[in-house]
């Protein structure tokens, strides 16, 4: 009996210590965890989630982008290689920085998906201070020869060169200092909004009605004449029919009146543009037989049609009024050219608005008519 009491008690003993060995080692084990997050975060930089920075290993240019809105930190930018045809300046020694490619990418992809000229006109990327345009604007002449007679001399073609300057864009948002230090804030997403958003209403108003002074010179802006004086350098126009509107007896006569007005070899890739205003009127209209000149896209992100050619609907075209130029239709890939660098630059400015950080970005862009012939108006007059 003895005997089988010192044995309980042994083993009693036995666990006891081996509890109190496992309760050593799970303190070891959680002492031990608690180092590896410590020692993560720290290598994290900004207290991202180690999950997070694993996902942007492959995106070394947003990092360091995003480590100098935050904090200024430019090393990171000045160890990248640039490559691919995004990037295609070096770092200015005056502290600007290319937008890393995927940002810039960004901001291209909201300017063109908006309602502006971009969509339908002509838009090249350039590496010079302006960009020439050579327009051949007649034929070579001819004319029927006799076997022995005389071969006259023929008219010679013409050229015109239309040279668009660049001009700069600029906008300059700003953010609180606390507002950038914390890590999960979207900073590239809040700057392509900004900037796409500013660099959209300024362009776009410029292409229409810009007066090439130190900013795109817009369609509307150049002289402007009757259709049947028209000459090159000015734009031709046909009347609505009535001083400020259209005409009360078949108002659509206009709107046949300024498709036809167009040379035919423009009409195949020809566009409306008009606001929204002048979409609501125009599109109530009717020919003899009581159908509709307006119809909506078969498909979604399709453009209406206005007697089958498309229509844009730009809010930077005037309104219907007397003598406003409110309608436009042509060919204007090839009557409007924009040219612009590809490259998108921001300077950071943490002193002249404290608490807040200045972000000013640049963009260099040029437009102006290149074809006086591919764009016709409808001027809202009697005659």
């Amino acid at each position: 009996m003895a005997a089988a009491l010192d044995v309980k008690d042994a083993l009693e003993g036995f666990l006891g210590e081996v509890r109190e060995f496992q309760g050593e080692v799970k303190a070891l084990v959680k002492q031990q965890e608690e180092r590896v997050v410590m020692l993560d975060r720290k290598m994290t930089g900004y207290g991202r989630p180690p999950l997070s920075q694993a996902a942007e290993v492959g995106v070394p240019h947003r990092r360091a982008f995003g480590a100098y809105l935050r904090t200024g930190d430019d090393d990171g930018l000045r160890g990248l290689v640039l490559e691919g045809k995004a990037m295609t300046s070096s770092v200015a020694a005056d502290g600007g920085y290319l937008v890393d490619p995927q940002t810039a990418e960004t901001v291209k992809s909201m300017l063109v998906s908006t309602a502006s000229l971009r969509a339908i006109a002509q838009v090249v990327q350039v590496e010079a201070a302006s960009f020439d345009v050579l327009v051949d604007r007649s034929e070579v002449g001819s004319g029927w020869a006799t076997e022995t007679g005389a071969q006259a001399e023929t008219a010679t073609p013409l050229l015109e060169r239309v040279s668009i300057a660049l001009h700069e864009l600029s906008a300059m948002p700003k953010a609180s200092q606390r507002l950038l230090d914390d890590s999960a804030f979207d900073v590239e997403g809040w700057l392509a909004g900004k900037i796409a958003t500013r660099f959209l209403r300024a362009e776009s108003a410029a292409f229409v009605s810009g007066d090439g002074v130190d900013k795109p010179r817009g369609f509307l802006t150049v002289p402007k004449v009757a259709n049947a004086t028209w000459a090159w350098g000015s734009l031709g126009y046909v009347p609505s029919g009535a001083a400020s509107d259209f005409a009360t007896t078949n108002p659509a006569d206009c709107i046949i009146n300024l498709v036809y007005a167009l040379g035919a070899e423009y009409r195949a890739n020809a566009s409306f543009v008009m606001n929204s205003k002048t979409a609501g009127a125009v599109r109530k209209m009717k020919d003899a037989d009581g159908r509709f000149l307006w119809s909506d896209g078969l498909a979604a992100g399709e453009p209406a049609r206005l007697m089958g050619y498309p229509v844009l609907v730009c809010e930077d075209m005037p309104d219907i009024a007397a003598n406003a130029h409110a309608i436009a239709f042509g060919d204007f890939r090839a009557g409007y050219t924009i040219a612009e660098r590809p490259d998108l630059r921001i300077l950071r400015d943490p002193f002249s608005a404290k608490p807040h950080v200045l972000f000013y970005a640049s963009k260099r862009v040029g437009g102006d008519v290149t074809d006086y012939a591919a764009i016709k108006l409808l001027k809202f007059a009697v005659s």
